[in-house]
């Protein structure tokens, strides 16, 4: 396209040479005019011809071409070949500014490895990463990237996650640490049990998100798409009737449809077509440097009327590293017993509370012969011929088995061994940094902040009130928050978000207007579920999204402004006779390049 523009531009200026320089007859010119027009512009014109057949009569290459060989025919020659050619350029430009905006993007496809060196028959094989199965080993050297997501067997590093997460910092990790295909492995060698098969990968399954994120469209983009519609044939329409009217008052139809050519010009509706998708892909692109990962442009623009923000507590708002504070046994049961009784039933759970009751005991563990999870109340577990019940209260309560209530602050787990209270083990949890933060600069946007937690009253109400929470509902089952999503969002003025960590908030996360992971990225079901995946567990990280939003309707609401704004100042500029062809030219590709270079401010954010 380049080299066809440098010839289109020396063929037109070598025109405008004979034309203005000799006395050369008009038609010795014609022939250099018609090589610069064919060579910057007959695929525009084959392309609104193709469009034509097909019944999309109004598009942007049948302005061009019906403005420009007006041109032609009313002896305009250079005007002619400089339309196409200022066009081109304009649509150059804006290829180079489409695919910075998808720089920030196509980083991410860096994340997915090619190859993965896995152990098979003793040796060390490189195969391509969906050659390999869950369970197999593979050797991660440093400087590689981990080509699927595992545990670590052997060998201790620090891993580059700034491609998932966004942070500088580097994480280290051991053995018995999970880690995540995308990551670059910067120190030392890592073995790592594969845990997820190729496709099913946390690189994969970001990279298949973000592709698919521009197929849903934000309610603005809709509406340039619809208003292109209506817009063009109006334009068409106006465009006739300025050189049809005025010519039948004043009998001269040469002068009229001129402007009417240079109307038609001006109208192209090219700059809004252009910048308001491209601003909304750089939102997408942007948030992605962040960390954040928006599932469409659709859910970037909800952002911006979000009214309400819901919370999960354990892991969203607080760490989610539970110690064990009390230990408090019945009658009869010492420390020992109890401890070692409730670390059995939870030894195969991978919830923070189970850890930190495994965590304080450090003795040996029994076989389990049955366990299941209760969700929303605890564990039932059996072994050594007996049943145990480690859980909070409501799950005595149904099991018919009597026990002291405890009151204290904290997380309570109530443990039984069959029809037999044993006592209470209280573990408590502390707020991330961040969290009084974050929902303090929610309140100060005006957005309301609640919490929902499966924990009890005793335990959320001192965290919600350390927070600063406006409202706080606790001892809900998933289905129970559910239920307290729907009712939020029942006449609510604006969005309702839940703000989940993705362990068991699936079906809020749907439910909800927009639902967001947070710290999520080894969570299939959070990924799934939510519009939004924040890569860190950090609070704070909303708020960048929010901002986001906020930038990226701000450049949306002054592209429109302006390119309608000027397009009907030139257009009566135009039927005014003060505005020719070159200044329609001009101004039509000006007010498109003014607008895509505003559109890529978003990917400096």
């Amino acid at each position: 396209m380049i080299i066809r523009l440098a010839i289109g531009a020396v063929l037109l200026a070598a025109g405008m040479l004979l034309r203005h320089l000799t006395a050369l007859p008009w038609y010795v010119s014609l022939p250099v005019f018609l090589a610069a027009y064919l060579t910057v512009g007959y695929d525009v014109v084959i392309s609104a011809v193709k469009s034509l057949f097909r019944g999309r009569v109004f598009g942007e290459s049948f302005l061009m071409s019906l403005s420009s060989i007006g041109a032609f025919c009313l002896g305009e020659y250079p005007e002619a070949v400089a339309v196409m050619l200022l066009y081109q350029l304009g649509e150059l430009l804006e290829d180079y500014a489409v695919d910075r905006s998808r720089d920030s993007i196509s980083d991410l496809m860096d994340i997915r490895p090619d190859t993965a060196t896995v152990q098979r028959g003793g040796e060390w094989v490189t195969v391509h990463p969906n050659e390999v199965q869950v369970g197999e080993m593979i050797l991660v050297k440093p400087g590689e990237r981990i080509p699927l997501d595992g545990t670590v067997l052997d060998g201790q590093s620090a891993l580059d996650t700034r491609a998932l997460t966004g942070e500088s910092v580097p994480r280290t990790v051991r053995e018995g640490d999970a880690v995540l295909s995308g990551c670059i492995n910067e120190s030392g060698a890592l073995t790592v049990s594969v845990t997820k098969n190729y496709a099913e990968s946390t690189a994969s399954k970001i990279i298949d998100l973000v592709e698919n994120a521009s197929s849903r469209k934000a309610p603005s983009e809709r509406f340039i798409s619809r208003f292109a519609r209506y817009y063009t044939p109006i334009v068409v329409g106006l465009a006739v009737l300025v050189a049809v009217i005025p010519s039948l008052i004043t009998g001269n139809w040469t002068e009229w449809i001129r402007k009417s050519f240079v109307f038609l010009v001006i109208s192209c509706p090219c700059a809004l077509v252009i910048s308001i998708p491209l601003t909304f892909f750089g939102g997408l692109g942007a948030a992605s440097k962040h960390g954040i990962l928006v599932k469409g442009s659709n859910y970037l623009e909800a952002l911006n009327n979000v009214s309400t923000v819901v919370f999960d507590k354990t892991g969203t708002l607080t760490r989610g590293e539970f110690s064990v504070q009390k230990v408090l046994p019945a009658d009869g049961v010492t420390e020992e017993e109890l401890l070692s009784v409730a670390a059995a039933a939870e030894q195969m759970s991978n919830h923070p509370i189970a850890k930190s009751i495994l965590a304080a005991f450090s003795g040996e563990l029994p076989a389990i012969d049955v366990y299941e999870e209760i969700s929303g109340h605890g564990i039932r577990a059996e072994f050594a011929g007996e049943t145990v019940l480690a859980g909070n209260e409501k799950l005595l309560l149904i099991a018919g088995i009597p026990f002291e209530p405890v009151e204290a602050d904290g997380t309570k787990v109530y443990v039984s061994r069959g029809t037999d209270p044993l006592g209470c083990i209280v573990i408590s949890d502390a707020a991330k940094a961040d969290s009084a933060e974050t929902v303090q600069a929610l309140r100060a946007r005006g957005v309301r902040t609640v919490m929902l937690t499966g924990d009890t009253e005793a335990s959320a109400r001192p965290m919600a009130e350390q927070l600063g929470l406006d409202e706080m509902h606790a001892d809900l089952l998933p289905q129970q928050k559910v239920e307290q999503i729907e009712r939020l969002t029942t006449g609510a003025a604006g969005k309702v978000v839940f703000v989940g960590d993705g362990i068991n908030d699936a079906p809020v996360l749907a439910r909800a207007d927009i639902g967001v992971a947070m710290g999520a990225l080894g969570s299939d079901a959070a990924i799934e579920a939510a519009d939004v995946v924040l890569m860190t567990d950090e609070p704070k990280k909303l708020l960048e999204a929010l901002d986001l939003a906020k930038a990226t309707r701000r450049i949306v609401v002054q592209n429109i402004a302006f390119a309608l704004g000027v397009k009907v100042l030139f257009m009566l500029l135009g039927v005014l006779g003060i505005a020719g062809m070159w200044i329609a030219v001009i101004g039509d590709v000006g007010v498109m390049l003014l607008a895509v270079l505003n559109a890529m401010r978003i990917l400096k954010k």
